[in-house]
């Protein structure tokens, strides 16, 4: 069965590409890489270059073999738009995609150039959902990267989010996510820095999803944002949690 996962906005994680290079500043405290190594510590197979980018290729076709719908975050241990990886790869993962229509495949990305490059050569199903990451202001020119692409749903994770985005153009965006950073060294996030993503979301009429506050403690500081925990979906989708 896949792997059933703890992020708040996904069900279930499928990695037929693991490990990564840094290339932005939220990747800093890169949670997939602390795994990466703790999991080559225990032995296991698929990650024994640690966190060296690595193929999958036994692990392409799982999600073909997992017969309830279910939400999957692509790549969630890896970034699918790497320099590194082959066009022929990508468009194998696509494939899979397509063919796997009972699901709703996430697909995340920093690397937003090589994504507007390489969507005319992509087969976009509705079933296919992509995102960029943004961290901070600088990075805002992913939006419009991520406009380009033929994605019926567009969404932005904007985490770990490390300072404002004001007057951002969410035109064309279906999906805001927003969250804090957590684990060793995790740096601080502002209410207002929250607050400001969320009316800028509610003004759009954007489905806004508030992932964490983070930090050290992260279940102790929660997720909840004035009162309320906010879920919102670009789909009518209720998410199976444990």
């Amino acid at each position: 069965m896949a792997t059933q996962s703890r992020i708040e906005w996904t069900e279930s994680t499928w990695n037929p590409l693991t490990g990564c290079t840094k290339i932005s500043p939220g990747c800093k405290h890169c949670y997939a890489e602390r795994m990466a190594k703790r999991l080559k510590a225990m032995g296991q197979p698929n990650y024994v270059n640690g966190f060296k980018l690595t193929m999958h290729e036994h692990v392409l076709e799982k999600p073909l073999e997992w017969k309830t719908p279910q939400v999957i975050f692509v790549n969630s241990m890896s970034d699918l738009f790497h320099k590194d990886v082959p066009l022929e790869f990508i468009q194998r993962v696509f494939d899979v995609m397509k063919r796997a229509h009972w699901h709703q495949f996430q697909v995340l990305t920093k690397r937003s150039e090589r994504l507007a490059e390489l969507s005319p050569h992509l087969e976009w199903t509705d079933n296919i959902w992509m995102g960029v990451s943004i961290e901070t202001k600088d990075y805002i020119y992913r939006i419009d990267d991520l406009r380009k692409t033929g994605a019926k749903i567009k969404f932005l994770s904007v985490e770990p989010l490390l300072g404002p985005l004001p007057k951002m153009n969410l035109k064309g965006i279906n999906w805001v996510i927003v969250g804090g950073e957590s684990g060793p060294g995790a740096r601080p996030l502002e209410r207002e820095w929250v607050t400001g993503v969320r009316d800028q979301c509610l003004k759009a009429k954007v489905p806004f999803f508030f992932k964490q506050w983070g930090g050290v403690q992260k279940k102790k500081a929660g997720r909840t944002l004035e009162g309320r925990t906010w879920d919102e979906m670009p789909v009518n989708i209720n998410l199976v949690k444990a």
